[in-house]
């Protein structure tokens, strides 16, 4: 009978998350070398590759994204019968802060698969901007904040670099299907609030590359700007996530700088933690995909 190997798929979500097999070899409690051999295995069993490798670490390929996504899945069921059959069920009132820019689409679904796989943990979910959430959490308003962070725009401070990594994704310049930028004409934009760290980011790199733009349009939320953008007001620059219908990513050549990633991750723990609120960090990282 054909299967995966659970050790494995572990090796592959802690790979992925850490960005390098170097910096998973800690997380599963393995060497270097029996990391590699594990993913070498587990591609071997997959039948096709399932990461890019280069000096700067490695990427998921499709393959791999998919994979992860059943490794997460399955790796929480375990987890959870494991728990289960020994007593240790999670239950209890979980406060979580979520940025709007996570998985617009998706977030109510896996919240709802959260809920079927967790019935005794009572989810109180506020949809927040990053920086909002951030200090909310400082605060002690939520137990477990996940926000967004943008590669190289993110203080070590705020401690986007040792918080948990569960997703990563490019940012990209959208608008709608067919929109074509004018030559000569600023940029007709369209973000959040200038509150909003990405409004802040996306506005000074057009400064400093000087592109000329307007600001068209603000929205209150995600979901107001992907309804500017669909209805041809003008372009944002979000996250892949945040694709929907009658939004594209501008066709190329468009003129416009070329934009990093970004990471969705938990904040760190506070001192004095719970167990109840650590184990469900662990178990949000393992459904928030």
């Amino acid at each position: 009978m054909q299967n995966f190997d659970l050790e494995q798929l572990r090796t592959l979500a802690a790979v992925i998350e850490a960005g390098s097999l170097t910096a998973a070899a800690p997380r599963v409690f393995l060497s270097q070398s029996s990391v590699s051999e594990q993913i070498r295995k587990l591609e071997e069993r997959a039948g096709q590759s399932l990461l890019t490798r280069s000096k700067a670490g490695v990427l998921p390929t499709e393959a791999g994204t998919r994979l992860l996504t059943y490794a997460r899945r399955i790796l929480a069921l375990s987890d959870e019968a494991f728990r289960d059959l020994h007593g240790e069920s999670l239950h209890g009132e979980l406060r979580l802060a979520v940025t709007d820019y996570f998985r617009p689409g998706d977030l109510t679904r896996l919240l709802g698969r959260l809920g079927q796989s967790y019935p005794k943990v009572r989810l109180n979910v506020s949809i927040l901007k990053s920086d909002a959430l951030r200090l909310a959490y400082a605060n002690g308003e939520f137990d477990v904040g996940l926000a967004m962070n943008i590669t190289g725009a993110t203080s070590a401070a705020e401690g986007g670099a040792k918080a948990p990594v569960i997703r990563r994704e490019s940012l990209t310049w959208l608008g709608a299907a067919g929109m074509r930028l004018a030559r000569g004409e600023p940029v007709r934009l369209l973000a959040l609030p200038d509150t909003c760290s990405l409004h802040q980011y996306t506005v000074a790199l057009l400064r400093r590359r000087r592109v000329p733009y307007v600001l068209a349009h603000v929205a209150s939320g995600v979901a107001g700007l992907q309804s500017a953008l669909a209805a041809g007001l003008g372009v944002a620059c979000l996250n892949e996530s945040a694709l929907c219908d009658g939004v594209v990513r501008l066709a190329a050549p468009h003129g416009l700088p070329a934009l990093p990633r970004v990471a969705f991750q938990f904040l760190p723990a506070r001192r004095g933690e719970t167990e109840f609120v650590t184990r469900a960090r662990e178990m949000l990282a393992t459904h928030l995909v």
